[in-house]
């Protein structure tokens, strides 16, 4: 979706401040996500940190045995904003990232969704990622049957491109008047793309981001920015540090340290300067 104050001009670039704020923000939601233990009572963390690092891919070609080495992003521009430290993340953890989250578009149900499928085939064919996740975007409109359809597809174009799918659902966002007539089905997408992922469990998986948002846009832990549907640098940096976690109970992917990637160029995208970040 297209940010509500594209006409604003551009702001300055954060300053140190902010980047103080970012890694500040993300190690809290590090530590937030490590205190929610597993079943057997061990944590994400800890069982990161027992990972061998013989396991990661390094510059020099080191063999990695986990995904993703390759990973594509998907979305609209709640996923743009979330890209620049996600990506900053992976290289991080040396995975070669590729952000197509498109600002107005980026989704895969109905017609608003085929310069998408347009360009995701050739994606898969130029950049060859073994993970490509798609993030639900707030475009993702139609019939429950419409949207299992289109999950059903990418799923399939994804998996015979040799990559397995993460659908991630959308953080909470303010349904203005622009969405009010689609609400019902920005509220059945999450539940059709989980449909589709329980019935392909080899190849295609779902995650559910109100663990670390919770459901409500007006809350403090939704972290959404001014316009209550963007999220700044710092809640930005929050699902990255929150994504790598996933990745790592998903694959036994091992994430790099927070402190290595948050406070990175990054933070000065011009994709936050629409928003009022600071």
């Amino acid at each position: 979706m297209n940010s509500k104050n594209t006409s604003s001009p551009l702001l300055q670039r954060p300053t140190r401040r902010t980047a103080g704020l970012v890694l500040a923000a993300t190690t809290a939601a590090l530590a937030l996500t490590a205190c929610q233990a597993s079943g057997d009572g061990s944590s994400p963390t800890a069982d990161r940190n027992t990972a061998s690092s013989a396991d990661r891919q390094t510059p020099d070609g080191q063999k990695n045995t986990t995904k993703p080495h390759r990973m594509l992003w998907m979305g609209d521009s709640i996923g743009e904003v979330q890209a620049p430290p996600l990506g900053a993340a992976m290289k991080a953890a040396h995975v070669a990232f590729k952000s197509i989250a498109a600002a107005g578009g980026g989704g895969v149900v109905g017609e608003i969704a085929q310069p998408t499928w347009e360009q995701l085939p050739k994606e898969l064919t130029s950049f060859k990622p073994d993970v490509v996740a798609y993030q639900i975007t707030t475009y993702d409109w139609g019939t429950p049957g419409e949207q299992r359809a289109a999950y059903e597809r990418l799923a399939k174009t994804v998996n015979d491109a040799g990559a397995e799918l993460l659908i991630v659902s959308a953080p909470p966002f303010k349904v203005d008047d622009f969405y009010r007539s689609h609400e019902a089905a920005i509220k059945t997408a999450p539940k059709s793309a989980k449909e589709v992922a329980d019935k392909h469990p080899n190849t295609v998986r779902f995650l559910d981001t109100s663990a670390l948002w919770g459901t409500d846009s007006t809350a403090a832990k939704a972290q959404r920015g001014k316009d209550g549907i963007h999220s700044c640098q710092q809640g930005s940096a929050a699902f990255a540090a929150w994504f790598g976690e996933q990745l790592h109970k998903q694959y036994g992917f091992t994430p790099a340290a927070v402190d290595q990637w948050a406070t990175g160029s990054w933070t000065s995208e011009k994709v936050y300067a629409p928003l009022g970040c600071k």
